[in-house]
C-alpha cells in the first residue's frame, strides 16, 4: 500500500473511532467520516464497501485492549472474571456501539465481515487462550470444543446487551459463568 493510501486510511480509522465515540454507529455517517478525516467519500469507499465496515474494523482496532485477559489461576477465576469484564465491556458506552454494529451487520452482509475480522475473531482468540490454559491444567473437559464453550459463556451477555431483558450487571454475569461452568443439572 502506498504512503497516501496508508494515510488516509489511518485518518479515517482515527475519525471513526472518534465519532463512535462521540455518538455511536449513527454518529459514524460516510458524510461525517470524510468530512473529521479529510478523506474524499469516494476514497473511503475504494477501502471499505460500507460504513458499517469502516465502523466495525475501526471499532475492533479502538477496542483490541479494552477487556484485558484475567489469568488468576484457575479455570473458574479466569472465565468468572473474563465474563465479568466483559459484561461491564457491554453495559458501558462502548457496548451500546457494540450493539449497534452488531444490529448493523444483519442489514448489510459487506460489512459483517469486518466486524467478524476486527472484533469477534480478537475476543474469541483471546478466550481460546484461557480455554487452552484451562484444558493444561485438567480443568476442563478438553473434547469440549473452544467455540462452543466461548458461546456458552458469552452468548448470553449478547442476547442481555440486544434483547434488554435482563441487566448486565456483576452479579448477573457471575451467575451466567457460574450455570455455564458448572452445568444446569444436577449431578
Amino acid at each position: 500500500m502506498r504512503p497516501q493510501s496508508v494515510r488516509a486510511r489511518e485518518s479515517v480509522l482515527t475519525a471513526t473511532c472518534a465519532l463512535l465515540a462521540e455518538g455511536g454507529l449513527p454518529a459514524a455517517t460516510v458524510d461525517a467520516i470524510s468530512a473529521r478525516s479529510g478523506v474524499s467519500k469516494a476514497t473511503i469507499y475504494k477501502h471499505w464497501p460500507s460504513r458499517t465496515a469502516v465502523a466495525a474494523e475501526a471499532f475492533g482496532i479502538r477496542m483490541a485492549g479494552a477487556v484485558p485477559l484475567p489469568d488468576t489461576g484457575s479455570a473458574v477465576g479466569d472465565f468468572t472474571e473474563q465474563v465479568r469484564l466483559v459484561s461491564e465491556f457491554y453495559a458501558s458506552p462502548a457496548g451500546g456501539t457494540f450493539a449497534q454494529l452488531l444490529a448493523a451487520c444483519v442489514t448489510d452482509p459487506a460489512g459483517a465481515p469486518y466486524f467478524r475480522e476486527f472484533f469477534l475473531t480478537g475476543r474469541r482468540e483471546a478466550v481460546a487462550v484461557l480455554w487452552r490454559r484451562a484444558v493444561e491444567r485438567g480443568e476442563v473437559r478438553e473434547e469440549v470444543d473452544v467455540d462452543t464453550a466461548t458461546d456458552l459463556l458469552f452468548g448470553p451477555l449478547v442476547f442481555r446487551l440486544v434483547s434488554g431483558h435482563a441487566p448486565l450487571g456483576l452479579g448477573e454475569a457471575e451467575s451466567i459463568a457460574e450455570a455455564a461452568l458448572r452445568g444446569l443439572l444436577v449431578r
